[in-house]
């Protein structure tokens, strides 16, 4: 899949960096609970600090504020921690297994098959380690630069990935604030977007068996929808 990264260049950065640290803290089966250690959650909120810096993540913070949908920066955050982060269970109750980001991020084995799996740097990480094994694309989007939408199929430790997209090349910022705009505005329903002049759209899902705070759900899903 992948023939070169710019890793140098790409991962010294404090969000793909801050990424990176994040994708082995999670029990890819489902079924399993997952354990979220002291250090772990100093990871996650590395993470959302880095990625809060971003200039992106500052336009999307104005938006919502302006729009009235949180009356602060720092209530904005919170949320999105609690939305993103929040365990539930993918496995009936038997189970804390997964939450949107995992889902999102990292993905998750289930059945037989992988589930989410939705951030290029992942499967990157995947494909270098040996465990991702590229069988072929269906869409490559109309853009020539990155971000582009891809959507292919692949298998991860024998587990099949029939139609999968991602934002190719995206930043981790760029990615969560394109996700938490789509599913604040649009959940559970497709969010079109123009990007560098050509249409995108995005699909959201919520989780609708469990909620936090004042009956808000987490979040269950977020991709780009290829044709």
């Amino acid at each position: 899949l992948f023939s070169r990264v710019a890793e140098e260049r790409l991962f010294s950065s404090a969000t793909f960096r801050r990424l990176l640290a994040l994708l082995d803290n999670y029990e890819v089966l489902t079924g399993h609970n997952e354990t979220v250690t002291a250090q772990e959650e100093e990871e996650e909120e590395a993470f959302l600090e880095a990625v809060f810096q971003t200039p992106v993540m500052a336009t999307l913070s104005d938006f919502f504020l302006a729009k009235g949908l949180y009356p602060s920066e720092v209530a904005f955050r919170a949320d999105l921690r609690q939305m993103w982060f929040g365990l539930y269970s993918r496995s009936g109750g038997k189970a804390l297994d997964s939450s949107g980001f995992e889902h999102v991020f990292c993905g998750e084995l289930k059945k037989e098959q992988v589930s989410g799996c939705h951030s290029w740097v992942r499967l990157y990480r995947l494909e270098r380690s040996g465990e991702l094994n590229y069988l072929s694309y269906s869409y490559d989007g109309p853009w020539t630069t990155f971000p582009d939408v891809l959507a292919l199929q692949y298998r991860w430790r024998g587990h099949l990935k029939s139609i999968g997209s991602t934002l190719m090349g995206a930043s981790p910022e760029f990615d969560l604030a394109l996700y938490t705009l789509c599913y604040k505005t649009r959940p559970d329903r497709l969010c079109h977007l123009s990007l560098g002049g050509k249409a995108v759209t995005i699909q959201t899902y919520s989780w609708t068996n469990s909620f936090y705070g004042d009956k808000q759900r987490f979040v269950a899903t977020s991709y780009p929808v290829s044709p």
